[in-house]
């Protein structure tokens, strides 16, 4: 019944990554500008923008051009950039570890920080931690992240040099490439002046973007203990006599978890796709630098490939998170 299931949601993700690039490819034509004179400069002639527009298939039909697209997509071609003639593919291929790298932190961070935040509300619930901690949840989703990014800089950077602006190794630093993830290839290397160096520089972009996750974490986490703190089977926990952290931890906490999967699961999709600002702020060199930059340019063929990358991604996590659901609860049943 699972392969079932997983069958149907593949077919499921087609279907959505075939609308996901006709929406994306004609909204990205409603955009005022001619790539072929960003390219060219403003003084090009007429001529030399007639050949390049030839050349892009830019004076073709947008139905003839998104055929011509969907047709070297299925064979996995996603074009080559305006901007560096590189493949799109290869040139996403290069950025999605430092995006992921950056994500998986933020949300380590989120994770911890909001399950213990929302598990010590619910124990003192109505206590003045209670009040403090969903006050602190209630300001960090509504905390601009490209303010919040830049007061950062500002405090911990410039006034304090305590951590680096920008980048993800020093200046100078040089680290063997494997996995393109900075803290596991100085693992791999050995080398603890670089592993120190790359965590150094991840500190402040992944907190940045781990305040809106977290403080959602902690409220779903609060109210999902709240919800099973007054369950019988938690009374009768306490009446055989077990530490009230065994009641909490063993008994309250894993039976609260689910929504709490679920929430940390489509989070983790969102910073995947959504740390277009942070990595601006912080010159983090992943996807959303990546898609700001082939905006600017009008690099049609590097935008579209990186947000089906990013739908492609979310759908996937999605349905991870679901499967993990149905292990961890056996009352979940999965139907195809």
């Amino acid at each position: 019944m699972q392969l079932r299931y997983v069958a149907n949601r593949l077919g499921q993700l087609l279907l959505v990554m075939f609308g996901v690039s006709i929406l994306v490819f004609w909204m990205l034509r409603m955009i005022p500008g001619d790539p072929a004179q960003l390219l060219l400069g403003e003084y090009a002639s007429p001529q030399a923008l007639a050949e390049l527009r030839e050349k892009l298939g830019l004076n073709r039909s947008y139905a003839a051009q998104y055929g011509i697209y969907l047709t070297k997509v299925l064979q996995g071609d996603f074009g080559r950039s305006v901007r560096t003639g590189a493949p799109i593919f290869q040139e996403i291929w290069i950025r999605i570890p430092a995006t992921v790298e950056l994500a998986v932190a933020a949300m380590l961070i989120a994770t911890l920080f909001g399950v213990a935040a929302g598990v010590i509300s619910a124990v003192k619930h109505r206590s003045l931690w209670d009040y403090t901690a969903m006050f602190l949840a209630l300001i960090g989703v509504s905390m601009p992240i490209f303010w919040l990014g830049l007061m950062l800089i500002y405090l911990f950077s410039v006034r304090m040099s305590l951590f680096p602006m920008m980048g993800r190794l020093s200046m100078g630093q040089d680290l063997p490439v494997v996995t393109g993830l900075m803290i596991v290839d100085a693992l791999l290397s050995g080398n603890g002046t670089l592993l120190t160096d790359s965590i150094h520089h991840l500190i402040l972009p992944a907190f940045t973007l781990s305040t809106i996750p977290m403080a959602i974490i902690a409220r779903i986490t609060r109210s999902s203990m709240l919800e099973v703190m007054h369950m019988d089977y938690i009374r009768t926990a306490r009446a055989k006599g077990m530490g009230e952290a065994t009641v909490i931890l063993r008994h309250a906490l894993r039976n609260a978890c689910l929504p709490v999967i679920t929430v940390i699961g489509l989070n983790l999709g969102l910073l995947l796709g959504g740390a277009v600002l942070t990595e601006t702020i912080f010159s983090w060199p992943g996807l959303g630098r990546y898609v700001v930059d082939s905006l600017m340019a009008r690099d049609y063929a590097a935008v579209q490939g990186c947000i089906l990358m990013f739908a492609g991604m979310m759908a996937f996590i999605n349905l991870g998170v679901d499967l993990i659901i149905a292990l961890l609860d056996p009352r979940v049943r999965i139907h195809g």
